[in-house]
């Protein structure tokens, strides 16, 4: 027996609670910041050097990321697009508003409030980027008051592991490949792992796409292609790292994007171009690039590190997919073990590898401001040396480089741990009743929760129109004769 899926006192029950708590911590705990604040402003100060300039270009870019690129992204199924897009923007839009505070509370949080700027709203896209990353693996397969309750805790899980790991562990992690592309990964597939369902290992009859929907979908591609290189160095330092981060990024994309298509014509048995290599392996420079981005790491390594990205997430994709299905009762919906996981763990190890080989004689002074933690301490007659060399630098730990490499591999066990073990609960969860999943039977369909206009092709509309279109060739074929 189905149980029932109607949104209609679901979905604004939870949206009705989830904006009642949100306006009252709004109310008690968010202030602006010193750069949006008018009682701050005064003759000294220049408009121009004012935080938004430097920040918003690299907001409105990963904007881009998270409500086009994804959305359209995610809209490859025939039958799925409205929900794919749709349930993208809906997921996005709470899981922003939802991290700015919960992020707020462990980074922005001073003087008894939260302190609003756009350096906030920011590191709220790169949570929510976590969230959208993680709803891939179930895509098709959930409700949207399910996604909700999981981007109300992931945001969570995720505020609690970042600070934990950026406060005690402290690692180097510009690109996000520890903290966003590993947390994700893991995290959605500790809620795939429990909402499994088994009738589905053998593929469904709506799992399909079409040629409109596989046009969208990569769309969505080329928007995050194109500023992917905003993405990994939003929060790298201004000036040379922040260079380096776009040289990086972008020579990591290109040459995964040339090696994507010649793997996909390579394993192809008619030897031609497949759309879903297209629409993800040519992703994987850019994650691959990822923990080492800022470092001088050389344009050829980042080459080969695009190159090597691309074919484990190709290989994962053959492979790796059908084997978790099978044997680990994790259906990865989007492969984002292989976009994300596997390419995670590569940019990690080649992350661990670059700061072993950083040395003053590669890098000069600003060794210690690139990996901070490595900077003498506090009394150290060194860093006053280097404090006269680069004013304003802060005193580190005086960590050594195999010290720092230990520190990320504990960073990558952390949150390993910490994203599935959350994924798990919050899978528990998602699977209540009263959620509205949908059936097996149902899955990968937007007439079970939307409108849809009357040219939307159902299977059964496909079917009889075929059997219609081989009468009238059987009739014709009569005819002639």
């Amino acid at each position: 027996m189905k149980s029932s899926t109607s949104l209609k006192m679901r979905l604004p029950a939870l949206v009705l609670v989830l904006e009642i708590v949100m306006l009252a911590l709004y109310a008690v705990f968010v202030t602006y910041d010193d750069d949006a604040n008018a009682k701050l402003q005064n003759n000294q100060t220049n408009p121009m050097d004012n935080a938004l300039y430097r920040d918003y270009p690299y907001f409105a870019d990963v904007q881009v990321m998270i409500f086009i690129g994804f959305g359209c992204l995610l809209a490859f199924f025939r039958f799925y697009g409205f929900s794919g897009m749709v349930f993208n923007f809906l997921t996005a839009t709470f899981a922003i508003q939802w991290a700015i505070l919960i992020q707020g509370f462990f980074q922005f949080y001073y003087d008894g409030k939260i302190h609003l700027g756009v350096i906030n709203l920011l590191n709220a896209e790169f949570a929510c980027a976590v969230v959208l990353i993680s709803f891939g693996a179930v895509l098709g397969k959930t409700s949207p008051v399910q996604l909700l309750i999981m981007a109300l805790l992931e945001i969570l899980v995720f505020a609690v592991t970042e600070w934990a790991v950026l406060k005690y562990i402290k690692i180097n992690d510009a690109g996000g490949t520890i903290l966003i592309h590993l947390f994700a990964c893991y995290f959605g597939l500790g809620v795939s792992f429990v909402l499994y369902r088994p009738s589905l290992n053998n593929g469904h009859p709506k799992e399909i796409t079409s040629y409109h929907s596989d046009i969208l979908s990569v769309m969505g591609t080329l928007f995050l292609w194109i500023f992917w290189p905003s993405f990994n160095s939003a929060l790298t330092f201004k000036g040379d790292d922040q260079h380096r981060a776009i040289l990086h990024t972008f020579i990591g994309l290109s040459s995964s994007t040339i090696t994507a298509f010649a793997l996909s014509a390579l394993f192809n048995k008619r030897g031609k171009l497949t759309m879903a290599d297209i629409q993800n392996v040519t992703l994987a420079g850019g994650v691959t690039v990822g923990a080492s981005v800022d470092m001088m790491i050389s344009p050829v390594a980042a080459y080969a590190l695009g190159v090597m990205g691309c074919t484990a997430c190709f290989l994962g994709y053959k492979y790796m997919s059908p084997f978790l299905a099978q044997r680990m009762r994790i259906q990865d919906q989007c492969g984002i073990h292989n976009l994300h996981g596997l390419t995670g763990l590569i940019s990690s190890i080649a992350g661990i590898c670059a700061i072993l080989l950083a040395t003053e004689e590669t890098y000069g002074p600003s060794m210690y401001q690139i990996f901070s933690h490595r900077a003498p301490p506090e009394g150290d007659p060194k860093l006053l040396e280097l404090q006269k060399l680069i004013p304003g630098l802060k005193p580190g730990l005086g960590r050594t480089a195999q010290d720092q490499a230990l520190y990320q591999l504990a960073a990558i066990v952390t949150t390993f741990a910490a994203s599935a073990a959350g994924g798990v609960f919050t899978g528990l969860i998602m699977k209540l009743q009263f959620l509205a999943s949908p059936s097996d039977e149902d899955c990968f369909d937007d007439q079970l929760f939307f409108d849809v206009p009357s040219d939307f092709s159902s299977i059964e509309g496909l079917q009889c129109a075929a059997i219609s279109n081989e009468k009238e060739n059987i009739n014709k074929a009569d005819s002639k004769v």
